[in-house]
């Protein structure tokens, strides 16, 4: 599993995700176990190197035998190509490159899992800038089903705050007062069923936590993206289970004059071995 956090503020949008990929496997009784945990997946990216979009991954980890990272890698390479039909030019919108993404994915996906009994869902964040915008968006895309849908516009040019997708107990408890299971409580309580949803969104509108301001620093954006993440890894690491949100955190932060900035990030490589890598800036070894 996953957890995955976006913040946007007036200063733009930052970008956080653990890095844990769990293997699991199915029983023939269909009781799902957890075989290993593993703590150096890629799952927040830069879609285009040198433009300010990025892009967050969680829910299935993987393709056929392609990871989702590698995956966003070759889109990238799609985007670059100035012979392919897919290169992005300098007046892309977001919502354009939403539906490039979610029809590349589609593209790989339906072959592997067309006939699959469980089909198995991938989703993205996608945020940053459109050519032309003087403010950042946020997007979600949903891989998955006989047919993926249209990507969801989450937060448009003027809309500021918080989303978060994956196990998000910890975050929805934090800030919104209540976990995912308070409508079931409230059932077995003897709630009628038609006032469940209103007295949820009563509570929670009570309860909650403004933890975000709209005229917050992008620094500030930072500290809260990496604090929930590092909340719901801990919140994780307690409860029963295995800890299937973990692994180093991976933070970046989009703004509008700075573009894409990789504010935490793992590499697989030393970085002193490898002073240049391509796609990358040049790596400065300190004598």
């Amino acid at each position: 599993m996953s957890i995955a956090v976006v913040v946007k503020v007036h200063d733009g949008v930052v970008l956080a995700s653990d890095s844990a990929a769990t293997l699991s496997i199915t029983d023939q009784q269909g009781r799902q176990g957890v075989i290993n945990v593993y703590n150096n997946a890629d799952k927040t990216f830069n879609l285009v190197k040198n433009k300010p979009i990025g892009m967050i991954s969680w829910g299935f980890g993987g393709i056929g035998g392609a990871s989702i990272s590698t995956l966003a890698k070759d889109l990238r390479r799609r985007f670059e190509d100035q012979q392919d039909d897919w290169f992005l030019k300098d007046d892309y919108t977001l919502e354009s490159v939403s539906k490039k993404v979610r029809d590349f994915y589609e593209e790989k996906y339906q072959p592997v899992y067309r006939d699959a009994v469980d089909k198995p869902y991938i989703f993205f964040f996608l945020a940053g800038y459109s050519s032309k915008s003087e403010a950042p968006e946020v997007w979600q895309i949903q891989i998955g089903g006989n047919e993926s849908p249209d990507p969801i516009k989450l937060k448009g040019e003027h809309e500021l705050g918080t989303n978060w997708g994956g196990q998000i107990e910890a975050i929805n408890r934090l800030i919104k007062g209540i976990g995912v299971n308070f409508p079931a409580a409230l059932k077995e309580l003897g709630v009628l069923e038609e006032e469940i949803e209103p007295a949820t969104a009563k509570i929670s509108l009570k309860l909650e936590t403004p933890l975000l301001v709209d005229a917050m620093p992008i620094q500030d954006a930072i500290d809260l993206a990496h604090f929930l993440v590092k909340t719901t890894i801990e919140y994780i690491r307690f409860s029963p289970g295995a800890p299937t949100v973990g692994g180093p955190i991976e933070v970046a932060a989009i703004t509008k004059h700075e573009g894409f900035k990789w504010i935490q990030r793992k590499h697989y490589y030393d970085q002193r071995l490898n002073p240049k890598i391509e796609g990358d800036k040049d790596v400065k070894i300190r004598s």
